[in-house]
């Protein structure tokens, strides 16, 4: 079993290292190596589907298709107008894009708030003939910053309040003191300055002066919203399915196609939205799914978790220190979601055993597994989605680029936090 568990691991950083190295080829990269797991027993074919998180291959191929529609309608466009009348230059165009990104994010899931806001920032490039690429890195890293801020802006936000028993409002104020919402803000004001930094040299004036665009159509920007509000709603439904969220998305896909081509007759109504899913960046999410699948189920991320229990001794701070910093480290290569899953129980036990309340710890473990995924384009989904979004585009991007951006926010963001839950919770 142990020699199982170091060829897993050997594969899996492998796997790692090709799709770092070789961004073109990640899909085959991840898939290639998920039916190594398969073939070799270390992900059984009775735990395959299991591994999958259909959910969120459901709701970027749904939304994907539905964001075309908002795109035809022009809406991105107009958008994209408004907002370059408040800014005075590129740099405060790029910072208010991510905080956009970022309020969404809030309370929607971050892939979608990705494909969401980067068609807002492609014709905002567009228009003022800028690379986008900075750009959409800005969007994705600021909405995996929010999605921990509240019960609904993230998978392991939904999977926290689950274990601990938190309400919407626990994320707000939890036992009489500022809780975790206040935490991302704060890094979110840090990281904002952040970004303002790396985007120092882009002074270039927005154009004023320009007629709005107009919109053509508005029903798809009322899916969109509508969108919003129903996975909103979803989450305060118990027991739901697992697969609601991306259930919501298609079924809106659907609805959008429908009323277009019933106005328009016109089969590209239809073939449109369809051609408009990122079916690579599916097959990587699909692909990485079940990678994650297999080392989980030889125990890698079991040991791992033991682990840093043991290295953390009786200390506190430590124990405190080692998950945060930890968590950034395992998120930047891993789904955080099995991670997630896994270390709940683990610092539940490790709270216990100190005699002490574990929120501290689960708040740490939360913010460093969200946040770590910024550190590389390939450690979170809504990374993956809007680096998809840009290959689509006619946009490649390299792993130094992304890096570049991804962990100077990671740290602005992370450190502030940090600070607030040991000197608040402790």
């Amino acid at each position: 079993m142990v020699f199982k568990m170091v060829y897993a691991i050997i594969l899996f950083a492998l796997t790692y290292v090709l799709m770092l190295a070789f961004s073109k080829w990640r899909p085959y990269i991840a898939l290639g190596s998920a039916l190594i797991f398969i073939v070799t027993g270390m992900l059984p074919v009775d735990q395959i589907f299991g591994a999958i998180d259909f959910n969120v291959l459901l709701m970027i191929a749904g939304t994907m298709g539905l964001v075309q529609l908002f795109i035809d309608s022009r809406m991105p466009a107009l958008l994209a107008d408004m907002i370059m009348e408040k800014v005075p230059n590129v740099q405060m165009a790029a910072v208010s894009l991510s905080l956009f990104a970022g309020i969404i994010s809030a309370f929607v899931d971050n892939v979608a708030t990705v494909l969401m806001v980067a068609p807002i920032a492609l014709e905002i490039c567009k228009k003022l003939k800028t690379n986008p690429v900075p750009f959409i890195i800005a969007i994705a890293v600021s909405s995996n910053l929010q999605g921990a801020a509240t019960l609904v802006g993230d998978t392991t936000a939904i999977m926290l309040g689950s274990y601990a028993n938190m309400s919407f409002l626990d994320f707000i104020f939890y036992q009489g003191k500022p809780g975790i919402f206040f935490a991302v803000e704060l890094g979110a004001i840090v990281s904002a300055i952040i970004l303002a930094w790396l985007f120092r040299k882009e002074k270039a004036p927005v154009p004023k002066g320009a007629p709005r665009t107009p919109v053509t159509d508005y029903v798809p920007t009322v899916l969109l919203v509508g969108m919003i509000a129903l996975l909103i709603a979803a989450s305060f439904i118990p027991n739901k399915p697992d697969i609601t969220n991306g259930l919501i998305c298609v079924a809106l896909m659907v609805v959008g196609i429908i009323y277009t081509y019933a106005k328009t007759r016109k089969s590209a109504s239809v073939t449109g939205p369809l051609k408009a899913i990122d079916f690579e960046t599916i097959g990587l999410l699909f692909g990485l799914f079940l990678v994650i699948g297999g080392i989980t189920n030889m125990g890698v991320i079991d040991a791992v978790a033991d682990l840093l229990a043991r290295v953390s001794g009786g200390n506190l701070f430590l124990i405190y220190t080692v998950i945060v910093w930890a968590s950034v480290l395992f998120s930047a290569f891993i789904d955080n979601i099995p991670y997630v899953a896994t270390m709940l129980p683990v610092v539940t036990g490790l709270a216990q055993s100190l005699g002490v309340e574990p929120t501290l710890l689960y708040f740490g473990l939360l913010s460093g597994a969200t946040l770590g995924g910024n550190c590389t384009p390939i450690g979170a989904s809504a990374n993956i989605a809007g680096i998809g979004i840009l290959r689509k585009n006619g946009y490649e991007v390299k792993t130094r680029d992304f890096c570049r951006i991804g962990i100077p926010f990671t740290f602005a963001a992370v450190i502030p936090a940090y600070i607030y839950f040991w000197v608040l919770f402790r």
